[in-house]
């Protein structure tokens, strides 16, 4: 058996204290980060430039002794390997040509995704050679995220045109679904060649969506990529982030063969506990915010969560990323905190 605690627990054991690692660990809170993105030109560049996105990752396991590593990259770099244009505008994040037609559709091809995306596994090959102990965690979006952003052509509250045409023709978001799965097993397989030791799927915008939709749009594609990655890399584990999943957070995990399931910050973590299959690694879920706040705030939010999660397959992270104004030194006080359980 592995030696590396993330990965033990993925395979099912209950490790104690948790291994630790955090949503955005590699950002803006960081002076190092800031100091390097100023030097690094627009963000696209910044995810395509090995050298420089392997040190990305590696810095919070420098300053916190993290035991996983999350590829420095984002959620819609699948779509722009697929050929729709992507570019990052200040304050406003990823900005795309929308996908409203088959013939948007029609331009787009799996084909270009391998060459697109190869200076992101340098990238992971970077980082894996010197990431020691820590797990190496790649990720790309889920489908159903992935399609929000190329159907609305940014971010949004709502994603009304993404879910409209969910409702108003199923067959066309079908397809744009399937070559999102198709480029997904591209890119996440490339990952795994190149070093990455598990693998992510973060589906930020599941929530949205009524059980029925969530069912079709969230779980079936993360199931059929989970089987997918199953029958080429067995021993890669993949941990999916339904996020605001609620009650549904169970069936996401028995439908889909994940070996880990995060939980979003609303989530409860001992209802999670109940309706996640016991084999299944619960990942989250405290609140970025109380990082911020730092002190009894934030060890009045992770007191309760360790305590609904030992004796289970768990990983500490948050319930989404950290923020900002998070001050790093309240990020090493938090890890130390769990150190000492």
């Amino acid at each position: 058996m592995t030696q590396k605690s993330l990965l033990r627990v993925l395979a099912g054991e209950a490790v104690w204290p948790p291994p630790i690692w955090m949503m955005r660990q590699a950002g803006r809170y960081l002076p190092e980060y800031r100091a390097l993105r100023a030097k690094a030109g627009d963000f696209l560049s910044l995810c395509l430039n090995p050298e420089l996105a392997a040190e990305i990752t590696l810095q919070p396991l420098r300053r916190f002794g993290m035991d996983g590593a999350i590829l420095f990259s984002d959620l819609p770099i699948v779509s722009w390997a697929l050929g729709q244009g992507l570019r990052y505008a200040e304050g406003e994040g990823p900005v795309l040509p929308p996908i409203r037609s088959q013939a948007d559709l029609d331009k787009l091809s799996v084909a270009k995704v391998a060459d697109a995306v190869s200076p992101i596994w340098e990238t992971v090959r970077r980082v894996r050679a010197e990431a020691g102990p820590a797990t190496l965690i790649g990720f790309s979006g889920g489908p159903f995220t992935v399609a929000c952003y190329m159907v609305e052509g940014h971010g949004s509250r709502e994603f009304g045109e993404a879910r409209g045409m969910a409702y108003r023709d199923p067959d066309l978001f079908s397809r744009l679904i399937d070559l999102i799965i198709e480029g997904n097993l591209v890119y996440l397989r490339g990952q795994a060649d190149a070093g990455a030791e598990a693998l992510m799927l973060f589906d930020s915008w599941a929530g949205m969506l009524p059980p029925s939709e969530f069912d079709r749009w969230v779980t079936a594609p993360t199931a059929r990529i989970a089987a997918a990655l199953r029958e080429t890399h067995p021993h890669v584990p993949l941990i999916g982030f339904p996020r605001l999943a609620g009650m549904k957070i169970g069936s996401y995990a028995r439908a889909t063969g994940v070996q880990g399931v995060t939980m979003d910050t609303s989530m409860d973590p001992a209802l999670a506990a109940t309706l996640v299959p016991a084999h299944v690694a619960l990942q989250g879920n405290m609140d970025p915010l109380s990082v911020v706040a730092g002190g009894a705030a934030m060890q009045g939010q992770l007191e309760p969560l360790l305590a609904a999660m030992r004796g289970r397959p768990f990983i500490f992270n948050l319930g989404h990323g950290l923020v900002p104004q998070t001050p790093p030194e309240h990020v090493g006080a938090l890890v130390q905190s769990i150190r000492n359980h």
